[in-house]
């Protein structure tokens, strides 16, 4: 009788797990521990920011629909937020590692990210987004892969690359943002670093003797796929292999229309792929270049990354001039017209088993309209200070959805202006109220004098439209309502604008800001608070266990619980074991 109990209990969770056996999104666990380590990737040691003891940090890979699950250990001397950079972070702003939406992580204490990445596919990063601190390391990639059952329109390659790209100061994190909060510019920077390393001493007198680079190792006659990301200061970088072509074929989640390339301006913060074809002989290596745009080569001939691509049977070292950059001293459009070629992939199927075109953007009506305006930084009571639209933000002690959670008043204003305003700049906590399901127009207008980067958390826009000059109601003229690629983060060259649709279909507070660290630093950013007005809101995620209090919630603080990170990591664990022993024993009682 007690073995008949025992099967007959046994049953019932089997038929309660059953369909979960077929259903449940797996899980991927990382276990980060952030600290300092001394390093010298320009032949000066420095402090530097790792992840594991690793610089750059381990990359994540994961799958379309995967809960992530990554337990962060601060050992810095200062609070620490990961931000996941085109993580679409669908219904909970609660886990974008943003100082306007999360309270950061205390020294010496843990806490843990679970999000699922759903419905997406492509090329990202994440990065630490508080304090300067991406100025100095703390990065790395974060791959998610298309599901087996959906198709993606190139063969598959032979091996995946990640190549983090990125200008480099000698000085760390914490003395470049003395330098910002004294009023100074940060000047040139020492270099480029690629993953983390400096330049190949192709030039005896612009490269020291001694410093460590970067080699890629590839066999002949195969087909890589390459991601290279933008994750420096503040340097748009030019990305070319000596003698290769480069086939684009993705852009932070978007499969584009696939054309080759000598080389492509990545600008800070955006993500590429590409499909490298080793179709070269082997007679010697080949340079990786990363180098500085729009600056006088003359004098940023040393701010250059070198890399080199080695072949299995390569005959020699790499040698001679470096493969040339973009020859545009005299045509400012050369790299404008460059980015308006990249197009969506219509034809493609995205992370679910239907054509990415099948969303008609061209077709929807917009909702709302904001013209975002920067200018070169200003004075505001006494502080060198940068503006989006002549607010120059300011982040609240207590995080915007924490305060919307809890109704604490006073915490930011709902006012965002739709046009500049006209009067003096002024610092404010003002948030921009985006209306859900509705469909924004944003105008990007760049007024400095330097190419500045915006993206927003929780989103991919489409970019529809660039050019030079200011833009007017005639400009949506030269919209492309078609096949404007879908990403994140976006370029604005200077004296230009550029035009974004936004579908507010994600809940949530998100940031929209210039990923070029000096500026975003001085305030120039805002958020989109997007609400769901019906009383049964089931389109965002409830507020996490263990959400991290501060500001005018401090005291709801409660002391570290080590074992509530711990938990999570486990059931993770444990749910996915119990579901591959459920479902093993399953035909035993069938």
């Amino acid at each position: 009788m007690a073995l008949c109990s025992f099967l007959s209990v046994l049953l019932i969770h089997i038929t309660l797990f059953v369909s979960l056996c077929y259903a449940a999104d797996p899980f991927v666990n990382y276990e980060f521990e952030v600290s300092y380590i001394t390093a010298s990737p320009l032949g000066i040691p420095q402090q530097v920011i790792a992840i594991n003891g690793k610089f750059p940090g381990p990359t994540i890979n994961s799958t379309t629909n995967n809960n992530v699950v990554v337990n962060v250990r601060n050992k810095l001397d200062e609070n620490l937020l990961i931000h996941w950079s085109g993580i679409q972070q669908r219904r909970s702003s609660w886990q974008d590692g943003v100082l306007g939406t999360n309270c950061p992580i205390p020294p010496k204490w843990n806490w843990t990210y679970q999000f699922q990445v759903k419905d997406q596919i492509g090329s990202f990063f994440y990065f630490p987004s508080l304090n300067f601190q991406r100025a100095s390391g703390g990065y790395g990639g974060f791959i998610i892969n298309n599901r087996d059952i959906i198709p993606i329109p190139f063969g598959t390659p032979d091996g995946d690359i990640t190549i983090m790209i990125g200008d480099w100061y000698t000085r760390n994190h914490t003395a470049l943002r003395k330098a910002l909060d004294a009023g100074k510019d940060l000047g040139m920077p020492d270099g480029v670093l690629i993953n983390g390393k400096g330049p190949y001493r192709y030039n005896d007198t612009l490269v020291p003797d001694g410093i460590e680079y970067e080699t890629i190792e590839v066999h002949p006659g195969r087909t890589y796929r390459i991601r290279v990301h933008n994750v420096g200061v503040s340097t748009s970088l030019n990305f070319r292999i000596q003698s290769h072509n480069l086939l684009l074929a993705e852009t932070e989640g978007s499969y584009t229309v696939q054309q080759n390339y000598t080389s492509l301006d990545i600008h800070v913060g955006q993500s590429y792929s590409f499909l490298l074809t080793t179709d070269q002989n082997a007679s010697t290596d080949y340079y990786i270049v990363a180098s500085a745009r729009f600056v006088n080569e003359s004098l940023w001939k040393r701010v250059t990354g070198v890399a080199i691509l080695h072949y299995t049977n390569s005959k020699g070292k790499a040698k001679g001039p470096l493969p040339d950059s973009p020859n545009d001293e005299f045509d400012k459009t050369f790299s404008m017209n460059q980015a308006r070629s990249i197009r969506w992939n219509v034809s493609a199927s995205g992370a679910r088993p239907n054509p990415q075109g099948s969303f008609r953007y061209g077709t929807i009506n917009v909702t709302e309209i904001y013209v975002l305006k920067n200018k070169p930084p200003v004075t505001i009571n006494g502080k060198r200070r940068t503006t989006l639209s002549g607010i120059s933000f300011v982040n609240p002690s207590t995080p915007i959805r924490l305060a919307d959670q809890y109704k604490v008043k006073g915490v930011y204003k709902l006012d965002f202006p739709t046009r500049p305003l006209t009067g003096a700049p002024r610092m404010e906590t003002s948030v921009i109220n985006g209306t859900f399901r509705g469909f924004m127009e944003v105008i990007l207008q760049n007024n400095d004098t330097k190419v500045q980067s915006y993206h927003m958390s929780g989103y991919a826009f489409f970019v529809v439209g660039m050019d030079y000059g200011e833009w007017t109601e005639n400009s949506r003229g030269t919209y492309n309502k078609w096949d404007g690629i879908a990403r994140s983060t976006t370029q604005v060259y200077p004296g230009a604008w550029t035009a974004i649709l936004i579908s507010l279909d994600n809940v949530g507070v998100w940031n929209l800001r210039t990923e070029n660290l000096d500026s975003w630093y001085l305030g120039q950013e805002t958020y989109v608070r997007v609400v769901n007005p019906e009383a049964t809101n089931k389109t965002e995620l409830p507020m996490p266990d263990n959400a991290l209090y501060c500001g005018a919630l401090s005291k709801l603080q409660k002391p570290e619980d080590i074992s509530l990170a711990t938990s999570i990591m486990g059931r993770s664990r444990l749910f996915f074991t119990m579901l591959m022993i459920v479902c093993a024993l399953i035909p035993i009682f069938r």
